[in-house]
């Protein structure tokens, strides 16, 4: 008599499938409740896997909020890399920053999603939050002396329309200006919003 061995589970290959559906689960519950109101466990929960696999695969909702977004920023490693230095260099180096990666794919995806705004409601949400909640705000947080909400929104202003006018509009000088030029354009206005006194009632 012949002893067949049991079937072992089919092993999910570095947990792609698990991340995958993370990442499905994801876009789902951001787009239909925001960043704020989507949370770690309902995203696990729709993926159909444990909360932990969240932090184990991404590291924490807001690299999550960002790998489904699929653009290629991590937010944790853009703090750290902005504010130290010149406190009153820091519009320079933001602006510096994300020239970097609007370029590193010609803009990529973050163009896709730029585009899409006008006339997508749930896309543009997703870029405000995204800009302002999770890159733009924790930098501010970091070196704003007051009113951060505000400066937050002013900086994603100029990064938002930086993109725009950059890499969808196009619109030349700016277009194919080099980094140089346009840190030093727009560099100064990014400091004024980040730790400059701001007109009253301006909130």
């Amino acid at each position: 008599m012949t002893t067949r061995e049991p079937r072992r589970r089919g092993r999910r290959t570095s947990g792609e499938d698990t991340r995958a559906a993370l990442l499905t689960a994801a876009r789902v519950e951001f787009a239909e409740r925001g960043y704020d109101g989507a949370t770690v466990r309902r995203i696990a929960e729709r993926a159909g896997v444990d909360a932990a696999m969240v932090n184990h695969w991404f590291g924490g909702k807001a690299q999550l909020f960002t790998a489904s977004l699929d653009v290629p920023v991590d937010p944790t490693a853009l703090v750290e890399t902005v504010v130290p230095g010149d406190p009153e260099r820091v519009g320079e180096r933001i602006v510096a920053t994300f020239l970097q990666v609007w370029d590193s794919a010609s803009g990529g995806t973050l163009v896709t999603l730029v585009r899409s705004v006008a006339g997508h409601p749930a896309a543009a949400r997703m870029m405000r939050e995204f800009i302002v909640r999770v890159v733009i705000g924790p930098l501010v947080g970091r070196v704003a002396p007051d009113r951060v909400e505000e400066r937050a929104a002013l900086v994603a202003t100029q990064i938002i329309g930086l993109g725009m006018i950059r890499y969808v509009v196009q619109l030349e000088p700016l277009a194919s200006a080099d980094h140089a030029a346009v840190v030093a354009a727009i560099g100064p206005t990014v400091q004024r919003y980040l730790t400059g006194p701001l007109p009253d009632g301006a909130g």
